[in-house]
């Protein structure tokens, strides 16, 4: 038996590939679907010592990155350093918060056998690597935005106890700050990750899209994307709500307003009739 090992990281949402292949002289225009695959010297001038034949690493324009048959953690930490000085955003003390590790077998079964640890198929084929190092790619992600949902859950169920306690008014900045919130986790997860997208390989090879089709199924990234959406359809509609609460309230501030107006201009009419006021 013959093994691959893969770590997946997502490490930010969004890394541009263009700029690295530019300084990594690889004369290539990537769109959003096409990971930067890097290996042999362009890899070795990035880590300062000899790659094996078999190491690669992949990066995904969405933040994540994987590590093919990396063993070595400075290796690791050398690389998202590199990928530091296009995306200063990204923190590599935390770097392992949102990763995974699987492997991929070849040469004992006849069937493919898929677990939590390890995919294991008969026979290697050249776009295994990659669609698998896809589907890691977007599962670490996934769960990177799946976190930051339960932080939107927290404010504004925070915002919900304050209209309990009859705090009916929320600010237009508070509104459209959480309403921005909740529009970048739309984007990253319905648009920028992609999930429903399937790499080009799996267009011209059915065994690739079979073997695609069997990794998605069993991460569930297609379950995770459509709890994901419905829960981002609720954020909304909560939103709505709010927002509908709000100009109710600011519209009967208004009302009143005008309302005393009003009775004070009545009461300085009568006034001057009355002849107290001139």
């Amino acid at each position: 038996m013959k093994e691959i090992t893969f770590k997946a990281f997502a490490i930010t949402n969004e890394i541009d590939l263009n700029q690295i292949a530019i300084h990594c002289g690889i004369p290539k225009k990537y769109t959003w679907e096409q990971p930067l695959v890097l290996r042999g010297e362009i890899l070795e001038s990035i880590l300062q010592h000899q790659a094996e034949p078999s190491q690669q690493v992949l990066v995904f324009s969405f933040g994540s990155i994987v590590f093919i048959n990396h063993s070595r953690p400075q290796d690791i930490i050398a690389f998202l350093r590199y990928v530091q000085t296009f995306e200063p955003d990204i923190d590599i003390g935390t770097a392992d918060r949102y990763s995974d590790d699987y492997s991929f077998r070849y040469g004992e079964k006849e069937t493919l056998e898929l677990t939590d640890e390890y995919v294991e198929v008969p026979e290697y084929e050249t776009f295994h690597p990659e669609l698998i190092s896809t589907v890691l790619a977007k599962s670490v992600a996934l769960e990177k935005v799946e976190e930051q949902l339960g932080k939107i859950h927290d404010k504004l169920e925070n915002m919900i106890e304050r209209l309990e306690k009859g705090k009916l008014r929320i600010g237009n900045k508070e509104l459209a700050r959480t309403t921005a919130i909740i529009l970048r986790y739309e984007y990253n997860t319905l648009g920028y990750i992609m999930i429903l997208d399937k790499p080009d390989i799996t267009w011209s090879s059915s065994h690739a899209g079979e073997f695609y089709d069997s990794m998605l199924e069993f991460f569930e990234l297609n379950d995770r994307y459509k709890i994901l959406k419905s829960k981002t359809e609720f954020l909304h509609h909560i939103m709505e709500g709010f927002s509908t609460i709000s100009h109710s309230i600011r519209g009967l501030f208004v009302e009143w307003i005008i309302v005393i107006l009003i009775v004070i201009e009545v009461v300085l009419t009568v006034l001057q009739i009355a002849g107290v006021l001139p």
